[in-house]
């Protein structure tokens, strides 16, 4: 199960290049008049904006001041963007994130102009006001520095360069969302300095060391890179970015032992227990307030009690939009204030479970949007966000308060698929990865549709639509809109109109059921009628119709959809074609999809059954499933003809 949902990256041979000197790549300042004349870029025509060059330089020096830090940090970066017409304007807003918690760590000498062409051709200059140029906190810890480049047309080319002091950049993107011309990383560092580097890349890379007395100089190249589309149902793009991952592990000066610079998770976890703003938070007594004491009154089932705390905290505290695992301004402040990060609002969701006596621990998670983690490489950022771990008897809950829509007894859509560290133990930091994965609970909607037919072509009927487990969850932030933002989900045919709409169970954790009428005219070409039994099901686009795809395809849960309908002709009327039964399954079976269909007595009947069985497919099957697809879109909405006999 674990090698299902981690991106299997392909780890191609370097071609190494030893040399004693470096190409350069043009200084700051110096635009060469062809950049600014391009009009296209060379690998994909259709680019809005393209990387001319991206160069980051990390310098690592021992420091002798062991007390402080046993090395020295700073990365040098120069980017270079040209801009091919106004969809690519978006790229002229930068932001930089950096860790901005260690006063040690921050951003100096920023310098970032535009460059134009006038009407005789001159290169014009506009230099970005150093006025402009500000930081945001992004909270306690992290921060962004914020600018715009001014005078952006299209043709421009913008340039920007600034050294991020006491830190080296751990991961580099070669790739970006637009394409790059062309990206280098180098590594400047002493060779008592010990330095990992891991590539994530199927593409071609270029690999360099340069001799120098002081130690070692190595860079790594790549250029002409597509840009990282963005396809139907991806996860992170982070994670599919043609990228190396660059860390020191270890101190060796001859003659004494190696200080290793590696932490196992058990490290991470007593750090993290440790820290004022986690495990500290963890141990706080939070004031049970009177309205919870009454719903907790003599109710003594565990699961009643996780579920009535559970949306207690998510009914009576705000999420202000941060996700993090920190209780940064302190779970009783948060508390009272009555608003708080996502790590402040779980932490005290895991206190107040804690306090009525549950089997609680803290689950640190990263979301979708955040990317996998990687198991093998201890450290806690790149978890962002904390939740509830409940064990139940031999079942196990995952809780975040912050996401109101998902019920106590499902895994919220955000970490379903994919794995948590769960802190066991806190006083002996104690803990282990946990795979957050429900087979039981899908995303499935069953329809049910009963209509005639008349003389003129209309299909008039009434329609129910069961919507369970995830299926539901999706829906309910359209219900909180009212019932016509859910009804007018479902006008997605041409002519249709639904009325006497009816909706059931939106409260409560049984499955959502939208009862409806519905008039629909079918389609006329001479004597015959023409219609497509597929209806209400959402299955009406097909998302997977371009030939090639970089990424896998993350649905996240199990689906299931099946739909009966019952359609009765006119008298005198007959079908012409009756849809064939049918039976297609992947050779894996993670797909199945099932027709069948009869006609008697002026009745058709069809039903239809198709099952996704796996969260995830894979980039290297998307062949296979891309034709599965094709056929299972011409069957879904194979038009059924019927004319007067």
């Amino acid at each position: 199960m674990k090698q299902l949902f981690f991106f299997a990256l392909l780890f191609l041979l370097f071609t190494d290049i030893y040399a004693q000197s470096l190409t350069k790549l043009p200084a700051f300042g110096k635009v060469d008049k062809q950049e600014l004349e391009m009009t296209e870029c060379s690998f994909d025509k259709d680019a809005a904006a393209m990387v001319l060059f991206n160069e980051g330089i990390s310098f690592f020096k021992i420091n002798l001041n062991m007390s402080i830090s046993p090395f020295m940090e700073q990365t040098e970066h120069h980017v270079r963007i040209k801009i091919f017409n106004s969809k690519g304007f978006d790229n002229a807003n930068v932001k930089i994130k950096y860790y901005s918690a260690d006063k040690s760590i921050f951003i100096k000498s920023l310098s970032a102009q535009t460059y134009n062409l006038d009407a005789s051709g001159n290169i014009i200059i506009t230099k970005v006001d150093k006025s402009s140029i500000y930081d945001k906190a992004i909270n306690a810890r992290y921060s962004e520095k914020i600018f715009a480049f001014p005078d952006v047309k299209e043709g421009s080319v913008l340039e920007f360069k600034y050294i991020l002091e006491g830190a080296s950049e751990g991961v580099w993107y070669f790739q970006e969302d637009i394409p790059v011309k062309f990206s280098r990383f180098i590594i400047d560092f002493p060779a008592e300095l010990i330095v990992s580097v891991v590539p994530y890349n199927n593409l071609p890379m270029q690999k360099g060391t340069i001799n120098k007395s002081s130690g070692n100089y190595t860079w790594y190249a790549m250029e002409n890179l597509p840009a990282l589309e963005n396809e139907p149902f991806m996860s992170c793009p982070e994670d599919y970015l043609q990228r190396l991952d660059a860390r020191v592990i270890a101190l060796d000066f001859p003659g004494e032992p190696r200080r290793s610079f590696l932490k196992t998770w058990p490290d991470i976890i007593k750090d993290l227990v440790e820290d004022e703003d986690f495990g500290k938070q963890l141990k706080r007594n939070i004031p049970r307030t009177a309205d919870l004491d009454k719903l907790l009154e003599q109710v003594t089932d565990p699961y009643k009690k996780m579920k009535i705390i559970h949306h207690y905290v998510r009914n009576n505290m705000a999420w202000n939009n941060y996700d993090n695992i920190w209780a940064l301004e302190g779970v009783r402040n948060a508390w009272k204030d009555k608003k708080g990060t996502s790590g402040e609002i779980n932490l005290i969701l895991i206190n107040l479970l804690k306090d009525a006596g549950l089997h609680v621990n803290p689950v640190l998670v990263s979301t979708r949007d955040n990317g996998i983690i990687n198991t093998g490489v201890p450290g806690y950022s790149q978890f962002n966000k904390v939740m509830a771990y409940v064990t139940i008897a031999d079942q196990h809950y995952v809780l975040d308060a912050t996401e109101l829509n998902t019920p106590s007894y499902l895994i919220p859509a955000e970490v379903m698929a994919s794995e948590g560290f769960v802190i066991e133990k806190l006083d002996n930091y104690e803990g282990g990865w946990k795979v957050l994965w429900d087979d039981k609970h899908q995303l499935g909607k069953e329809i049910f549709v009963y209509a005639s037919l008349d003389e003129k072509g209309m299909m008039k009927g009434n329609a129910t639509i069961t919507a369970n487990d995830y299926a539901k969850v999706n829906l309910l932030p359209l219900l909180k809109s009212g019932n016509d933002k859910l009804k007018e989900n479902l006008l997605t045919l041409p002519g249709i109109s639904i009325d006497s709409f009816v909706v059931t169970n939106e409260n409560d954790d049984s499955p959502l059921i939208e009862a409806f009428g519905f008039s629909l005219p079918t389609n006329a070409t001479s004597d015959y009628h023409y219609f497509s039994a597929n209806l209400f099901t959402g299955l009406d686009k097909n998302s997977f119709i371009a030939d090639d795809r970089v990424t896998d395809i993350f649905f996240g849960t199990k689906q299931y959809y099946q739909l009966t309908c019952n359609i009765s002709l006119p008298e005198g009327y007959q079908i012409e074609n009756v849809p064939k039964n049918i039976k297609m399954i992947t050779p894996d079976t993670a797909i199945v999809f099932i027709r069948q269909s009869s006609f008697s007595n002026n009745l058709l009947l069809i039903k239809i059954r198709l099952e996704f069985n796996s969260p995830i497919y894979t980039a290297d099957i998307y062949p296979g499933f891309q034709e599965f697809y094709k056929k299972l879109f011409a069957y879904l909405n194979e038009k059924v003809v019927y004319k007067a006999k």
